[in-house]
């Protein structure tokens, strides 16, 4: 067993908040990501646990033990850094058996050999190993320095943005690999990183951090489908989230709800399980902040009564999929991700219609998660 727990783990440095607070628990074997935004307290996180920076508060439990007093190289843990952190010196075999070879193992060479080889070939890299590191490209240094930390079967595997140095179409290729790997390692992973497509192909569960506190933790679907806050919904998806402020009243004489948006311009037919949630927690107009994906947007051409009318504001083609970016009458713009056999100019008249089953609607004032029209069927849609 080495399930990680974390508990309220508080770190400053000097006025700087690195993380505050924050209490996870991974379960043995369990491949955590966690996703937040550059200085969110993602490596900080992954650093504490290492042992590579103290605390102010807090502990951390491997295994049900505190580790708080060891150093590092007693902890059992591994970690892979955003820069590889190889040794040129030295080729690939040497790299990945050196700390197999540390004063910490001492294992005799025959073990040395086998490890780094059946590990190697789980890289595949094992037709490298007489390589020097200084003839590797990028990909091939990544796979070392993952083999290097796994040849030492640590209790947990850190990964501090490993891909990120990768181009995208190298980075698509490892995302595959690392999770066709999950099932062979049976490693407890914490896997840090900044793109919210590696967290949700990789991820057991997503852990979204910023500003060093914990937002939301639950697994991919969870996440992107039922974000915590307007700030989490804003965090998943590329183009972002389309987030319009919103006033709840009564329709259809009284027996529906509808939300009034563009300052009373428009309205929206709120499905009745959505509505129902919401009576349950309130009565009467309440402020709201809806949110929709691009993908949930399309554009009408008949006359479509809840249609929002406007122009182009600007038109993005992608090849299969094109952004198109409307800006309404009443002066707010709405992100919609379209067919790319349609053409629009800038500043042509357009009307829009969003899907009113993926509402996601978030309070006036808190900013969290209240309700969401419908539980999604199938993939996680990416716009």
């Amino acid at each position: 067993m080495a399930d990680v727990e974390l508990q309220a783990l508080t770190k400053w440095y000097g006025k700087r908040r690195g993380v505050e607070d924050l209490s996870l628990r991974i379960a043995d074997k369990e491949f955590v990501a966690m996703f937040g935004p550059a200085g969110a307290g993602k490596t900080t996180t992954l650093n504490l646990i290492a042992g590579i920076v103290t605390p102010q508060r807090g502990s951390v439990k491997i295994a049900g033990r505190d580790i708080g007093g060891l150093e590092p190289a007693d902890r059992n843990v591994a970690m892979v850094f955003e820069s590889y952190a190889l040794y040129p010196q030295l080729n690939v075999f040497d790299n990945m058996a050196f700390p197999l070879r540390s004063p910490k193992f001492k294992l005799p060479e025959e073990e040395v050999k086998a490890r780094v080889t059946q590990y190697a070939k789980m890289m595949k890299i094992d037709h490298l190993l007489q390589r020097q590191i200084t003839a590797l490209s990028n990909g091939q240094r990544q796979r070392t320095a993952l083999g290097r930390a796994l040849v030492r079967k640590p209790h947990i595997f850190l990964l501090d943005e490993p891909l990120s140095h990768l181009d995208a179409k190298l980075r698509h290729s490892m995302r595959a690999e690392l999770k066709e790997m999950r099932s062979q390692l049976g490693t407890t992973t914490l896997y840090v990183t900044h793109d919210y497509l590696e967290a949700m192909s990789l991820g057991d569960r997503i852990v979204v951090i910023d500003q060093g506190r914990i937002q939301q933790v639950g697994p991919p679907d969870e996440v992107y489908f039922r974000p915590a806050s307007t700030l989490v919904a804003r965090l998943f998806g590329d183009p972002e989230v389309n987030l319009l402020d919103g006033t709840l009243r009564a329709g259809g004489g009284g027996t529906q709800l509808e939300a009034e948006i563009l300052g009373g311009a428009a309205a929206l037919l709120l499905p009745a399980s959505t509505a129902r949630v919401l009576q349950q927690r309130s009565s009467g107009n309440r402020k709201v902040r809806l949110g929709f994906r691009p993908a949930d947007v399309r554009v009408v051409t008949d006359g479509e009564a809840r249609a929002l009318g406007g122009t182009v504001y600007s038109f993005e083609p992608l090849g299969a999929k094109s952004v198109l970016t409307v800006e309404t009458f009443e002066g707010s713009r709405i992100r919609a991700l379209i067919d790319g056999h349609l053409k629009f100019e800038l500043d042509q008249p357009i009307r829009v219609a969003i899907d009113p089953r993926a509402l996601m609607v978030f309070d006036g004032d808190s900013q969290a998660f209240v309700a969401r029209s419908e539980e999604p069927q199938g993939e996680v849609a990416r716009g």
